[in-house]
């Protein structure tokens, strides 16, 4: 008679593991997804503060080569006397002065060039004014050139002296 019984025990527990080993299954999966989540957004959070950080170095190199140019060789426009710029005023391995753009006004002289940067083709917009005493430079620094880039990113610096 105990024969039987526990024939009977052990066919009505037979679904109880199965059920378990899936409940387990499912458990370790949802586990699994959010610790990918966790890490895919981070990763994304990762890319953009290295898009920035080049972005804000890439201003940064602008406001340098116009500072130099600007202080050690007086390459830009003036309101008073626009003296043109020397014939090469070089910065990262380009020659600024062949690309900027130079409008004169009544009281102020603005110009503008570009960098590029190699290899990863980082660039920045500089924006020298000079007028009424002061000057000041901006730099728009960008973390990829090509503007249709869905993570192009930019970073702006102003000196003014």
């Amino acid at each position: 008679m105990d024969l039987i019984k526990s024939k009977e025990k052990i066919s009505t527990n037979k679904g109880f593991t199965l059920l378990f080993a899936s409940l387990i299954a499912a458990l370790l999966l949802a586990i699994g997804t959010g610790i990918f989540n966790i890490v895919f957004k981070e990763l994304i959070l990762t890319s953009s503060a290295k898009g920035s950080q080049f972005a804000f170095y890439s201003a940064d190199s602008g406001i340098e080569c116009a500072l130099f140019a600007d202080l050690r060789k007086r390459s830009f426009a003036t309101s008073t006397g626009s003296a043109p710029p020397p014939s090469e005023t070089m910065c990262a391995g380009q020659n600024i002065s062949s690309g900027w753009n130079v409008v004169t006004g009544a009281n102020s002289a603005v110009t503008t060039f570009e960098l590029t940067f190699p290899p990863s083709q980082q660039c920045a917009t500089v924006t020298v004014i000079k007028g009424g005493g002061d000057t000041t430079i901006e730099a728009r620094g960008y973390n990829t050139c090509d503007t249709s880039n869905p993570r192009r990113m930019e970073r702006g610096i102003r000196v003014k002296y």
